[in-house]
């Protein structure tokens, strides 16, 4: 979902200027000076606006076109798995939802590829994909097959069935002690950049649309980039990671 930040700056107005609009008085208007560097991140959060497009009522349907879907968006969680309810500005945002309409596919080359998502199933989508719709006051999504990370079959996220040139990998435990047994806290812990692969796609299409197979396998250990793809934690309290096979960098045995 596309979102829209306004800061504030600084804006110099002479009192004897305001007093020049209609209904305005000089001795009327109060100012309250803002400084740079001053706006907190609670005030912030209200200055987002959402670019959510809204459909109007008289149109009943949404066909996608092309390799696009239309995803009707999950609700946020409210509640931690321990059942601790959760103000609006801690719930995450949602990534994953149900499959409502797809396109009609697209060519590469000679051949024709459809849509391998089925309306009705439960995907997973990358965080910042698509554009946001409401239709019928429920918030929907339309976005790019390309940008769907994953069917998921069951409610744990461990059962990711990744598409595409996806690579679905469980996340290294971080190391709790420095090489000279320093034990390590949690803030200090780095970020594992290694985990073994639990899942695979079918593999990236080459110019002419026949798939092309993963080099990576289930099983493996993988060294991939840091700062790539989803990450999710699954109900066993476990790391994973969602990414394209490109940002695996190594296989390690």
């Amino acid at each position: 979902m596309a979102a829209t930040q306004l800061t504030a700056s600084p804006v110099s107005m002479s009192a004897r200027s305001l007093a020049s609009l209609d209904g305005l008085r000089a001795s009327s208007v109060k100012f309250s000076s803002l400084k740079p560097g001053t706006l907190r991140q609670s005030q912030f959060r209200r200055l987002v606006v959402k670019a959510a497009s809204v459909v109007a009522p008289k149109y009943t349907s949404i066909k996608p076109l092309g390799d696009r879907v239309l995803v009707k968006i999950k609700e946020a969680e409210e509640k931690t798995l321990g059942g601790i309810l959760l103000p609006s500005t801690a719930q995450s945002k949602p990534q994953g939802g149900e499959v409502v309409a797809v396109g009609e596919g697209r060519t590469i080359g000679k051949n024709k590829i459809e849509i391998s998502v089925p309306t009705g199933a439960q995907i997973i989508y990358s965080k910042y994909a698509g554009t946001e719709v409401e239709f019928n006051d429920v918030k929907h999504l339309i976005l790019k097959e390309d940008d769907i990370v994953g069917i998921l079959e069951t409610e744990d996220i461990k059962d990711l069935k990744p598409l595409n040139d996806r690579v679905f990998i469980k996340v290294a435990e971080a190391e709790e002690k420095t090489a000279g047994g320093l034990l390590l806290t949690e803030t200090t812990k780095e970020k594992p950049s290694i985990g073994t692969v639990i899942a695979v796609g079918p593999g990236s299409l080459d110019e002419e649309g026949k798939i092309t197979p993963l080099p990576v396998s289930t099983g493996s250990t993988v060294l991939y980039s840091k700062y790539a793809g989803n990450d999710f934690k699954g109900k066993d309290g476990s790391n994973y990671i969602a990414l394209r096979a490109s940002d695996v960098m190594a296989i390690l045995s």
